[in-house]
């Protein structure tokens, strides 16, 4: 595992481009940035607030899942997001023209309700998209969250899974038949099965909550993920500090911890010519990893 870059403020929402660049939010900085083939880090857009996931849409810009800014300490020598701040309003979806880096608010509620803290988006083949909201949390208080389903031109938004405990990663099968979500808390990736775009089938889940796929032991958290071409749903685990794979099946078959250690390892994403490198966000350290892969990963929608 070779580092790509360091002295990223919180990376998350990585995307391997074809030029060999990585963007990525940086969240504490709250920028979108870009990170060169030879490490150089770039801002492409001031996004404010927290931007967190990213994906490409149909239109070729960039749309973020901004959670409208956390509070930060360093514990032991990690940057890691402890509350939110005083600041606060809402969070909010974005989309960010990779051109020009001017950045337009598409979303900010659903049906007359603030989005709380949107965290990861993932594009179908449809043109539209499904996004977390991870809820946001206090001394005293943690929100419950949301799934939704959403177009990029502003008309659509619909809440499609709530309530659902601190939902973070999403991600589709390589079918686009069925929906991945991961719960940071509960340590549970759960699915659905997609009837229709932004229609969910209900699952077994006896308190209506989905299907279990996998559920992890101990002191785990899951955070962002992403699947590669066997279908296995690669998942951020940050207790760990590393990524596991679990096939589609419900069996967990690789755990892939960066080198450095790091409880906030939070996201990975495939890229290169034959889809089989994979970059890791080692957030904590501010670090982005490049790896090999032991297959091909999942080309997402519309990142040509």
């Amino acid at each position: 595992m070779q580092i790509m870059a360091t002295g990223l403020r919180f990376p998350e929402g990585p995307i391997s481009m074809d030029d060999g660049s990585i963007i990525l939010v940086e969240i504490e900085r709250g920028t979108l940035s870009r990170v060169s083939p030879t490490g150089d880090v770039s801002v492409i857009a001031e996004c404010g607030g927290g931007p967190n996931g990213a994906a490409i849409g149909p239109d070729g810009r960039v749309y973020i899942c901004n959670n409208g800014g956390f509070t930060w300490a360093t514990i032991d020598d990690l940057l890691r997001p402890i509350g939110t701040p005083d600041s606060y309003t809402t969070g909010s979806i974005q989309a960010v023209d990779l051109n020009t880096g001017v950045v337009e608010t598409v979303y900010t509620d659903c049906d007359g309700k603030h989005l709380k803290g949107p965290n990861d988006i993932v594009f179908d083949i449809h043109g539209g998209f499904y996004f977390t909201d991870l809820g946001k949390r206090s001394d005293d208080a943690l929100q419950r969250g949301a799934v939704y389903y959403a177009s990029i031109d502003g008309s659509r938004i619909n809440r499609i899974i709530s309530p659902i405990e601190q939902p973070n990663g999403i991600a589709l099968s390589p079918d686009g038949k069925r929906l991945y979500v991961a719960e940071t808390f509960s340590a549970k990736l759960r699915y659905w099965d997609i009837d229709s775009p932004g229609k969910l089938a209900p699952g077994d889940d006896p308190f209506g909550v989905g299907n279990i796929l996998y559920g992890f032991q101990g002191f785990e958290r899951l955070d962002s993920m992403a699947v590669d071409s066997h279908g296995n749903v690669c998942v951020a685990t940050l207790a760990t500090g590393a990524v596991s794979a679990v096939s589609a099946s419900g069996k967990l078959t690789a755990i892939l911890p960066v080198p450095e250690p790091d409880v906030m390892v939070t996201n990975i994403c495939f890229g290169g010519s034959d889809m089989r490198s994979a970059y890791i966000t080692s957030s904590g350290r501010g670090i982005l990893y490049k790896t090999n892969w032991h297959c091909s990963g999942l080309r997402l929608n519309y990142n040509a």
